[in-house]
């Protein structure tokens, strides 16, 4: 049978059904109806904190700039804490745990540092409160000394550590501690930037420059291992400049990644100190030969910030993709079924495929596996889960039994199947190792396709500047670019591009050109980029 069109078309009112079909294709087609809106392409910002709220990881606190974890967000933080944890623990290093609150004095001592940490500081001045003639609540006994709240523990550990180490036989000193830390920033983001975060800080003390330096790489290493192998975040690994180094820092080590919104995100630091730490807390030791010498100290670091760029990494316009390795669950089984009669047969397999499932090991850990037999519409079910980004949804039925198979959706590509329930138990590693896989090359290859060697200013100019007002969110990306060592140089890139040089990639090959700003000598290319 002809369609109706068709017969327009061959009858006496073709030129009518012509300009109809004329009509038809000029309207704009149907916007794809996504669970998250905005979306990434319209409003990328907001889009953020849409997914943050829809797979529900966290939200804001009455406390201006604080956020409150849920259960979700603070479960995939445990296990970057547990895995983390393990590789710290691999390379020799012991938790510890050190005050919240540091003597204003400690800061003092280290110039750099507390000139680059005074506007961030939170300050205890009073011990109590008192009611006043009023009623009313008001601080009280005035201390002899203001005391910070951690901003890091540089100076605080370091008074301790002069405390621990008298000779060479007590070092190196290999520590880490699991803390929060408070900077009052004034515009705050969930998971980047907050005024309280969760973060790890290592502290350590050597006899030597070359096992400091030694130190600061490998932990370097282990972060860029950690982003890549189990966040599937590929990261450029750097140099900081002169510029951006951490305050009092001799060297910073960096690991940089690109966000889908083209932006650089600084996802961990590792820092030589130098003696500067050593010199202003006192950590002296006598040698091998009996003199007295300043040791040299390191600081690393990451935090709750690494789940922001899981976010932004991986994640759609239907919300949360969360990497296996990380995942809070990594399966989730949907029983369905209509009627009473149904629903104990449905439940004892979808248990027994749990039992299953569960007893396969993905890497360290038994794969994770949980049942939703919520009172809920199925389709809601499964958005929730969709949103919440868990790796694999499986849907079990009555059919499904009596095949005895199960219909699997895969999170990252979308991807529907059924498949009998041998296969799938059998391969669910694989599977799960696949989506990880998968996950890393695609943000590599988003990485690459936002990549570009920038050789003269107007070009760059072109790259970080909107093309129109309807696109304002566009960053361009990572521009490779000769830069000739100057302050003046950086200066210039931020006031009039807002970009940054994120790093001096430690695999940048010596390849002798002009500054991109200058014009002057350079011997390298440095990566340049907005960034958060």
């Amino acid at each position: 049978m002809e369609s109706a069109l068709g017969f327009f078309v061959h009858s006496s009112l073709a030129p009518f059904a012509s300009l109809v079909l004329k009509e038809i294709m000029s309207q704009p087609a149907a916007k794809t109806k996504t669970a998250i809106t905005p979306t990434r392409a319209e409003d990328y910002p907001e889009w953020y904190l849409q997914v943050i709220k829809a797979a529900d990881l966290a939200e804001n606190s009455p406390v201006r700039g604080c956020m409150v974890i849920k259960p979700w967000g603070y479960a995939l933080w445990e296990n970057i804490q547990r895995d983390l944890d393990a590789l710290f623990k691999e390379t020799g290093h012991v938790n510890a745990y050190f005050p919240l609150f540091i003597p204003m004095s400690y800061l003092q001592k280290e110039a750099q540092h507390v000139e680059g940490f005074a506007k961030e500081c939170a300050v205890v001045t009073h011990s109590r409160l008192e009611a006043g003639a009023d009623g009313q609540l008001a601080p009280a006994g005035e201390l002899e000394e203001p005391l910070i709240v951690r901003p890091t523990s540089e100076t605080i550990i370091g008074e301790t550590y002069a405390k621990w180490v008298q000779s060479y036989r007590d070092l190196p000193i290999l520590i880490n501690q699991w803390a929060n830390v408070v900077r009052w920033e004034m515009r705050t983001r969930l998971f980047l930037r907050t005024a309280e975060f969760l973060w790890q800080e290592g502290h350590t003390v050597h006899a030597t420059q070359k096992e400091a330096e030694e130190e600061t790489m490998k932990m370097l290493e282990v972060y860029a291992d950690f982003a890549e192998n189990y966040m599937a975040m590929p990261v450029i690994k750097g140099r900081k400049t002169e510029g951006e180094r951490f305050p009092g820092a001799v060297d910073t080590l960096c690991i940089e990644a690109m966000m889908q919104d083209r932006k650089a995100l600084q996802a961990g630091t590792s820092h030589y100190l130098g003696q500067n730490f050593a010199k202003s807390c006192n950590i002296r030791f006598q040698d091998e030969s009996s003199n007295m010498q300043y040791a040299h100290t390191t600081s690393w670091g990451v935090s709750t910030r690494l789940i922001g760029g899981m976010i932004m990494t991986h994640s759609d316009d239907d919300g949360f993709v969360v990497p296996p390795r990380l995942a809070p669950q990594q399966v989730v089984i949907l029983p369905i079924y209509k009627d009473d009669a149904s629903r104990a047969q449905v439940l004892e397999y979808c248990q027994s495929l749990q039992k299953e499932l569960s007893a396969q090991r993905f890497h360290d850990r038994k794969v994770v596996v949980s049942i939703d037999n919520r009172d809920l519409r199925g389709g809601e079910k499964a958005w929730g889960w969709i949103k919440k980004g868990v790796p694999l949804r499986i849907e079990v039925g009555p059919r499904d039994i009596a095949s005895q198979s199960v219909f699997v959706a895969r999170r990252d590509t979308g991807e529907k199947a059924s498949v009998t329930r041998a296969e799938f138990v059998s391969t669910i590693v694989n599977r799960l190792q696949a989506i990880q896989d998968n996950l890393l090359a695609r943000a590599k290859a988003y990485r690459a396709e936002h990549t570009r060697e920038i050789n003269s200013w107007d070009e760059l100019k072109a790259f970080f500047t909107p093309k129109n007002t309807q696109d304002p969110e566009i960053h361009g990306g990572f521009a490779l670019c000769h830069w000739n060592g100057s302050r003046e140089v950086e200066r210039r890139l931020k006031e009039e591009l807002k970009v940054t040089i994120r790093c001096i990639a430690l695999d940048a090959k010596d390849e002798p050109g002009k500054c991109v700003v200058t014009g002057e000598p350079s011997p390298r290319r440095v990566v340049m980029a907005k960034a958060y």
